[in-house]
């Protein structure tokens, strides 16, 4: 067996980026992005400070969590333990930028696919070093088989103290360091400025609530004094994503609930329901392809699968809903109620699935602690029964549906809003596994996004929905209603919002 890897010894480097010119040159890199880079810390307070080096890459994994989550194998381990990647296959999901822990994809402005270092694989092939082995003057950059104990490589691990970046990921990453500051090498623990000395901070790089920590295990005053840029891959239409998945799974999850209770078919419920989750399907597929950097390709969800990315199990779960949801309005439009029974669990049990199954993609973004939450599959389901209730008593209200019906909505509404309000106060309250997870509830509760959080999440999509929907039972006018559903959306997708963007909002190198 033979596994590749490096060793990266900062008792040499001297920071002059040779490795990271010498990858660009080999692999055409375009300007702006990086597969290996130099990252500088400094530590200490003038006059007594010190500079460290720290050279970043892919990590090529043994448990490479990008394989896992790509979904179309573009993404793939060698036998030589090389993660490699082929982009013509890859759709731009950008997932393997949320699933890597070390900051080691990018999407490459030319091809618009994700692309990373691999191990200058046509020059390994043929007997060659990479080429930042080749170019580093002082040496520091070493590559070989760690499995070959007989290799320059294998015995400077055996040999030497080293550590890796982020063990605690269990990604088993095959790049070792000699030398270097465990301040250095872990993310978040230095203060990032608003420029640096040569150049500006990136945009998506300036990160909420950044502080300047002193003292402490590290000692001294902690600064991150030249980086490359880390964009934050997913933007406003992943939030938007799974608010408008929300409406489309809730609509029959909670139209089954109504008629399992033995309230009358209808036209809201017989066609009004299946109706609107094949619109809002419809919206979140529309949503999931335009954020695609190739949607071209997006079939190949569908003809190149990998069969362990959730991505892709996503995607027959939303088929099958659309199906049974197509189903569900065809037996509607025919009046056939019997028949409309016996199909409507298997649509609801379709609908959950649609709802959560985004609760396992998120959780293989292991790159994100914030995401990984045992909480976040009941939020999802949670986050449909109101978004279903609420948009199916805005379309009841319009449709002239009876009292008894709008009331049960209402019901409905008031204990997922609450249910929901719970869950999310649980996860931003409760204990935290490690501090990235604690730093990223601080963003929602109190920090940069906690207007969002108090605003969308309490008042808008709970507080408001719960009193209003009491008032429309004790007052029995629509409006109130209509406004109590209308609250609970908007706060949803304010939520939504703030949630995906807090995940990323935590430093990964």
């Amino acid at each position: 067996m033979t596994k590749l890897g490096f060793v990266i010894d900062h008792r040499k480097c001297i920071g002059c980026h040779a490795c990271t010119l010498a990858c660009k040159s080999e692999n055409d890199v375009p300007v702006g992005t990086f597969r290996t880079w130099v990252k500088y810390i400094e530590k200490g307070e003038f006059p007594n400070t010190r500079r460290f080096f720290t050279v970043l890459r892919c990590n090529h994994c043994t448990n490479a969590p990008c394989v896992t989550i790509c979904p179309t194998t573009a993404l793939y381990k060698r036998p030589d333990g090389i993660v490699d990647f082929d982009n013509s296959r890859c759709i731009g999901c950008k997932s393997c930028m949320q699933a890597c822990p070390y900051d080691a994809l990018y999407i490459d402005p030319n091809t618009h696919t994700a692309a990373k270092c691999h191990f200058c694989a046509h020059r390994t092939e043929v007997g060659l070093q990479p080429a930042c082995v080749v170019v580093c003057p002082e040496q520091a950059i070493v590559a070989g088989d760690l499995d070959d104990p007989t290799s320059r490589i294998a015995q400077l691990v055996a040999r030497e103290t080293t550590i890796v970046r982020r063990p605690e990921q269990g990604t088993k990453p095959n790049v070792y360091y000699v030398g270097a500051d465990d301040a250095a090498l872990t993310p978040g623990v230095p203060a990032q400025p608003p420029q640096y000395m040569w150049s500006q901070v990136h945009p998506s790089d300036v990160k909420p609530d950044a502080v300047e920590m002193k003292g402490g295990a590290h000692g001294g005053t902690l600064r991150t004094v030249y980086d490359v840029a880390h964009p934050r891959p997913w933007g406003w239409r992943v939030g938007a994503y799974l608010f408008t998945k929300a409406i489309a799974a809730g609509a029959l999850v909670v139209a089954a609930l109504l008629l399992t209770l033995g309230l009358p078919t209808g036209p809201l419920l017989g066609i009004g329901a299946p109706l609107l989750a094949l619109v809002f399907l419809a919206v979140t597929g529309v949503l999931l392809i335009a954020d695609l950097k190739r949607p071209d390709r997006f079939y190949f969800l569908f003809t190149k699968p990998n069969w362990t990315s959730w991505l892709v199990w996503g995607a027959w779960i939303i088929l099958v809903y659309g199906a049974l949801a197509t189903l569900w309005l065809l037996l509607g439009i025919a009046r056939l109620p019997l028949a409309l029974g016996l199909i409507a669990w298997a649509a609801a049990l379709a609908g959950l699935g649609t709802a959560g199954y985004s609760a396992f993609l998120f959780g293989q973004a292991e790159g994100r602690d914030f995401w990984q939450s045992p909480l976040l599959l009941p939020h999802l389901l949670l986050a449909a029964f109101t978004a279903g209730a609420a948009s199916l008593a805005l379309l009841g209200l319009w449709l002239g549906a009876g009292p008894t019906l709008l009331g049960a909505l209402a019901t409905v509404l008031t204990v997922a809003a609450g249910l929901g309000f719970l869950v999310a106060l649980a996860e931003l309250f409760g204990p935290h596994p490690n501090q990235d997870v604690a730093a990223a509830a601080h963003l929602l509760r109190g920090g940069a996004y906690a207007g969002r959080f108090w605003a969308g999440a309490g008042l808008l999509g709970a507080g408001l929905p719960i009193v209003l929907a009491a008032a429309y039972a004790a007052t029995g006018l629509g409006a109130l209603l209509a406004l109590g559903a209308l609250s609970a959306l908007a706060g949803l997708w304010l939520y939504e919002d703030a949630w995906v963007r807090t995940g990323q909002a935590i430093a990964m190198s």
